[in-house]
């Protein structure tokens, strides 16, 4: 476990650049949206408020596509790929404070440690009451890249192992812990644990690659002048007015 002298919640803040303008009602839209995905999934709602709520999500999601697709690439959408735990992450699937798919699980780092805390919904179930295992292993795969970062070399997973102790349970508030081993040439090898009220639920070991940050930067360029290609032949009409639901 982390040194208990160190106060994660001070790390996490530290980590945390306060959100103004857009990034923060990003943010608030984010967190919105899993709310709406939280509930979905459990609340048996009539019919007549299940249309009406669909009705307002199609109009928004209408009104989004009129905008051109961004491919600035605002920081980045995993740790592993930074080189940096301390990046900006707004847009990774399991960290991502901007992206409603994320949990999401906060990260600091803690010395020579990385520590992490999220709760997983019901949204995430796999066994009954508990993390389906697919996203424990995505979330391992979030927290070892960013203890691969410490080094200061971006890297991609090369293997990742799980070994899963026992059922992780939803709506818990649970703890990751992940170190860098070892690192051999371009080889970085990881583990990591995960716990739930101080019981072990699983581990892993991850083995990452280092890689330049010119590859992804030519990944980037790809993918920018596909959308810079789609938004010349299909280009994007301006939004005529504002939605009142």
């Amino acid at each position: 476990m982390s040194d208990q002298n160190v106060n994660f919640e001070a790390a996490w803040a530290i980590s945390q650049a306060p959100a103004t303008g857009r990034r923060a009602q990003a943010h608030r839209l984010a967190d919105a949206m899993r709310r709406v995905i939280d509930h979905l999934v459990q609340v048996a709602a009539p019919e007549e408020d299940l249309s009406a709520a669909a009705d307002a999500l199609e109009r928004y999601a209408r009104r989004l596509s009129k905008y051109p697709i961004s491919r600035s690439y605002e920081g980045f959408a995993e740790s592993a790929n930074a080189g940096d735990p301390r990046a900006f992450f707004d847009h990774s699937p399991l960290i991502g404070i901007a992206n409603p798919l994320a949990p999401p699980i906060r990260l600091a780092v803690l010395g020579d440690k990385v520590e992490g805390r999220g709760t997983f919904g019901v949204a995430y179930e796999g066994p009954p009451g508990h993390v389906h295992g697919g996203f424990l292993a995505a979330a391992f795969d979030e927290v070892l890249g960013m203890a691969q970062s410490l080094t200061g070399n971006p890297g991609m997973t090369g293997t990742l192992t799980i070994r899963y102790r026992r059922p992780t349970p939803l709506l818990t508030e649970l703890t990751f812990e992940a170190y860098v081993d070892r690192v051999d040439g371009r080889k970085i090898f990881t583990h990591g644990t995960l716990s739930a009220n101080g019981l072990l639920t699983a581990e892993a070991e991850g083995l990452f690659i280092a890689v330049g940050q010119e590859r992804f930067a030519a990944m980037a360029a790809q993918v920018s002048d596909r959308a810079n290609s789609a938004d010349q032949k299909h280009p994007p009409e301006r939004p005529r007015s504002r939605i009142k639901d």
